[in-house]
């Protein structure tokens, strides 16, 4: 059972049993336990369990930078003449913001080589490339990135890739292509200043795509709806904003966000959060106050992320807030904060959030309030792009220098390791049962404890 078919199964199971779920100040976790048990769920949860144990999507299964993987590694190196806990590693041609997408034993790789953008299947247990298909010409390097930064996403039958230069195709498992779009060709080029790098979010069949830019482009930015099935755009919703010069460029994933009965899109960027209808892409509410002294320069790099009805939305740094959604109108705003993080995407399971900056500085927050119960503790030196993640009791933080410091994921901060491998790091960890996939511009490492 696929992605889509299992919520569409939670969907209908839970409007027969228990009717709408309505927002409230119950906990996330305790709401998902109630709407998982009893018998009825029974093959629900099964198929949940192993959906569970994949990545198909940046940030994992749900979207949040948490897995609930355990017997992860704590400890690896590699520094070109010894390796610790390095099962295998793969050469790369260059670098990437893209993730590791692992189904099964089956890992997807979007990858720049030279002048061109190719995707990558690889066998996770073994390290070999099955195949790799070439996706679309016009790579080119911008800033600190090139055009292979959005991450591939997966229902685990299928796999979609998007490109920097706006090529999105669909390709199954032995390396057909299904479809192809040009979405440069259709509706304009991205006018990004560092370059496209969102990655598509995918959602009971539909891929949902942002496009907000402005630096070097008078066209407005939007929102697309595709069917996953045939590539056809589903809708296109233009978002309007008044920021300027580089404020409206956006390198974010939308996060998808319980409301009530339903669910809304929530997109940061442009100066503003927005809420969006998934089914019309009709922008139902608009959060002001991200740019509070209008500054030209305040791209947004961070992603919102949520969990349950809570969602939170960085910017340049300052302010993040926290919102939560309810059965309409405009969020409750619970709290803000001006340490935000500027590159890195925050963590959280709706209790705890985690936040990390570009400097190295990680902060552990009570989700509902942002009340500290540590903040600011300093990492490996070095600049921070990658997102975080917390897994069976740490939280890994990668530097761009491939530096991993492991953190015990509890109230007390304290260094369990830190780790050291090859290459300039941006990409964010790729997680499958015991292994870690960490990627740099030299070598897609698989990491594992013998035995893993």
């Amino acid at each position: 059972m696929n992605r889509a078919a299992v919520e569409s199964f939670v969907a209908a199971v839970g409007a027969l049993t228990s009717g709408p779920v309505k927002a409230g100040r119950r906990s996330w976790r305790a709401r998902r336990r109630s709407a998982l048990c009893g018998v009825l769920f029974a093959g629900c949860a099964a198929a949940t369990a192993t959906w569970a144990s994949e990545w198909p999507n940046w940030r994992g299964p749900d979207r949040n930078g948490y897995s609930a993987h355990t017997g992860l590694p704590l400890k690896w190196s590699h520094d070109g003449e010894t390796e610790r806990n390095i099962v295998w590693k793969l050469p790369l041609p260059d670098r990437s913001g893209s993730t590791p997408i692992i189904v099964g034993k089956r890992l997807f790789l979007n990858v720049a080589e030279g002048d061109d953008l190719f995707l990558w299947l690889v066998d996770a247990d073994s390290g070999e490339v099955v195949w790799r298909r070439k996706v679309a010409g016009g790579n080119r390097f911008q800033r600190k990135h090139n055009m292979s930064s959005p991450s591939p996403v997966t229902d685990g039958e299928r796999v979609w890739v998007l490109t920097g230069t706006g090529v999105l195709q669909a390709w199954d498992f032995e390396g057909n292509q299904l479809w192809a779009r040009e979405l440069e060709r259709d509706y304009g080029a991205f006018g990004l200043n560092h370059g496209y790098g969102s990655s598509a979010l995918l959602w009971r069949n539909v891929l949902f795509v942002p496009v907000l830019h402005g630096m070097k482009t008078d066209d407005p930015s939007y929102l697309l709806a595709i069917d996953a099935d045939s590539g056809e755009t589903i809708w296109r919703q233009e978002r309007p904003t008044n920021a300027r010069m580089e404020s409206p460029d956006a390198y974010i994933t939308p996060a998808l966000v319980e409301s009530g009965d339903g669910h809304v899109l929530v997109l940061n960027g442009g100066d503003v959060a927005t809420g969006h209808d998934p089914g019309s892409g009709r922008e139902l509410w608009r959060v002001e106050g991200f740019n509070p002294r209008d500054s030209p320069m305040y791209r947004v790099v961070a992603s919102p992320v949520a969990a349950g009805d809570l969602v939170f939305v960085p910017t340049r740094v300052s302010p993040m807030k926290a919102l939560r959604l309810g059965d309409g109108g405009d969020p409750e705003i619970l709290w803000e904060t001006d340490r935000g993080p500027d590159v890195p995407t925050p963590a959280t399971d709706g209790e705890t959030l985690y936040l990390l900056r570009d400097n190295g500085l990680l902060s552990r927050l009570d989700a509902a309030t942002g009340a500290p119960v540590w903040e600011s503790r300093r990492l490996a030196p070095g600049t921070y792009s990658a997102s975080l993640l917390v897994a069976d009791g740490k939280v890994y933080a990668t530097n761009e220098d491939g530096v991993t410091t492991v953190v015990r994921d509890g109230p007390e901060f304290e260094i369990l390791s830190r780790n050291e491998v090859e290459g300039f790091t941006l990409s964010s960890l790729g997680v499958a049962p015991g292994r870690l996939y960490l990627r740099t511009a030299s070598f897609l490492y698989c990491i594992a404890e013998p035995g893993g």
